[in-house]
């Protein structure tokens, strides 16, 4: 059941980072959307929902370090992560968090679990945007519907779709507007494949039958990982200075698939201007 709070501010915006299968890079989709938002002006918090990974709340930890070994002026955000496991309790604690937050930011991030726990459900019933990253294969593809094997034409759908199925039918019940669901085509390859092919056409008729816009997100990239450990994203100034090294291509191209992603969250073409630069070799 969603639950309200009288002081949550009717203009905050909930994005929730959700998919049930892991390595998915929901943790780095969740900490680039954030970046990417405050470097375009937008006040932002954070809430990491999986206590015991807590990749998101390590990711915005290494980014307070980086900066200030670098002596740097990284934005971060106002972050929580939340450890609560009783359902009661815990469903209390995350309505009056998430209310405490928009009292003072106009959008609010949650990363999700890999797991379907009832802060997920509710997570989902309370998100004005879900965004699902989702790597480019039919592993992965699994979690949102079921292929014919020797035709690869979708046959049904499966528990992930099922969960944002019940999601949506709460709100509507609760008289709430519907979210809007993105898919997020996460880790592409830049080299055409059969594979890729196939997975984009089940996806084209999963997005029809289930109701989500499909977008193309982040790229294989080597420097996603390399970005981790200081908490630096494709959103930041990248610099000699920031990165430790020289910038590449790489990180130019970076740039403008998180700027493409900011733009599909907001309908609207997002200007190199509100984002940092790579000054690439």
């Amino acid at each position: 059941m969603i639950q309200e709070h009288p002081s949550r501010a009717p203009s905050v915006r909930v994005i929730v980072v959700a998919n049930e299968k892991g390595g998915s890079g929901k943790s780095t989709v969740a900490v680039h959307v954030a970046v990417a938002l405050m470097r375009a002006g937008e006040s932002v918090a954070t809430i990491d929902l999986d206590s015991r990974q807590r990749s998101f709340t390590h990711y915005v930890n290494n980014r307070l370090a980086w900066a200030r070994h670098r002596g740097l002026d990284l934005p971060a955000p106002t972050h929580v992560c939340f450890d609560e496991d009783e359902e009661a309790a815990g469903r209390d604690a995350f309505v009056t968090t998430l209310a405490g937050l928009a009292e003072n930011h106009g959008v609010i991030i949650v990363d999700t679990p890999c797991q379907n726990s009832y802060l997920t459900r509710l997570a989902h019933a309370m998100a004005d945007t879900l965004i699902t990253p989702l790597n480019d294969s039919f592993v992965d593809l699994d979690v949102l519907g079921s292929v014919d094997a020797e035709t690869f034409a979708v046959t049904g759908i499966s528990h992930y779709a099922r969960l944002v199925e019940d999601a949506r039918r709460e709100r509507r019940a609760a008289g709430k507007a519907d979210l809007d669901w993105i898919v997020l085509r996460n880790r592409l390859s830049s080299t055409p494949t059969r594979n890729k092919r196939f997975v984009g056409d089940a996806l084209q008729d999963l997005a029809q039958r289930l109701g989500f816009r499909l977008v193309e997100g982040l790229a294989e990239r080597v420097i996603f990982r390399e970005f981790y450990p200081r908490g630096l994203t494709a959103a930041d100034e990248l610099t000699a200075g920031t990165l430790g090294n020289r910038p590449t291509m790489s990180h130019a191209t970076a740039q403008i698939e998180v700027q493409n992603l900011v733009g599909a969250l907001s309908g609207r073409p997002v200007e190199d201007a509100e984002f940092g630069t790579a000054d690439a070799a």
